[in-house]
């Protein structure tokens, strides 16, 4: 006679065990056959290396995307937008530009130094820099002076170095001329431009509050140059500007 009978709760066993008692007149006989499949246990420890190992990793991978954003906008090239019309018609209030931050050499913070310049800021670059009077503001112009150069304006027209300087993205949307007395918007200078340092203009002479009127630009505040518009809207129309989208600018 065959007997199935459950595992006693004395077992010391972790498993299953079928317990067949066999009568054939002999003494009795007890077969152990072990059903339990062997199982991989997970401690406590071991869970909490894991999750932590998974928060480690994404902590660590946020911190690296931070680190790659800041560099890439301290370093390479950084977005801005334009909020008034001082630029005009070269940038409309709304235009949304790219600055190239490494021509002019990369920043070292808390010092003047740059490192691997390429170049100067040439008289004509479109740059982008820390106003003077409130550092924490961006402002965006045209460099008309360079370190050494003599600036004068009469009667709306530039002259660098006595020679009639003209460039072809200026526009005058005032017909009235203004002594120096009045302004210094039609009639200014002459004055020279002190190393490390450069005389702007926006391209809207007659609606640009510029060098004229508060002085040089320092090497130092320069961010860096404008180089192309990669989104323009017409908030006034509620409308994209598709044909200014992927514009260099001149």
């Amino acid at each position: 006679m065959i007997t199935l009978m459950g595992k006693g709760s004395g077992s010391t066993q972790d498993h299953t065990n079928l317990l067949y008692e066999t009568n054939t007149g002999a003494p009795n006989v007890t077969e152990t056959i072990d059903l339990a499949e062997p199982t991989e246990s997970t401690s406590p420890s071991q869970t909490t290396t894991k999750k932590k190992s998974k928060l480690r990793e994404l902590v660590e991978s946020i911190a690296w995307a931070l680190i790659l954003a800041l560099f890439i906008r301290t370093c390479v090239v950084q977005a801005f937008k334009i909020p008034s019309g001082s630029m005009e018609d070269t940038l409309l209030v709304g235009d949304h530009l790219l600055v190239n931050k490494f021509l002019y050499g990369i920043k070292l913070p808390f010092t003047n130094k740059r490192l691997l310049k390429v170049r100067d800021p040439q008289r004509g670059d479109v740059i982008v820099f820390e106003f003077p009077k409130a550092p924490a503001t961006d402002f965006i112009k045209r460099v008309i002076g360079v370190p050494g150069d003599e600036i004068a304006v009469r009667d709306k027209q530039v002259y660098v170095n006595g020679a009639l300087y003209h460039n072809p993205h200026e526009i005058h949307k005032e017909s009235d001329s203004q002594s120096g007395k009045q302004s210094p918007r039609d009639n200014f200078g002459p004055v020279r431009v002190p190393a490390h340092s450069y005389f702007v203009m926006g391209d809207n002479r007659d609606r640009s509050y510029d060098s004229r009127f508060w002085g040089f630009v320092k090497d130092s505040a320069v961010e860096g140059k404008a180089f192309i518009k990669y989104w323009s809207w017409n908030s006034d129309d509620w409308r994209v500007r598709w044909s200014r989208i992927g514009k260099l600018i001149e």
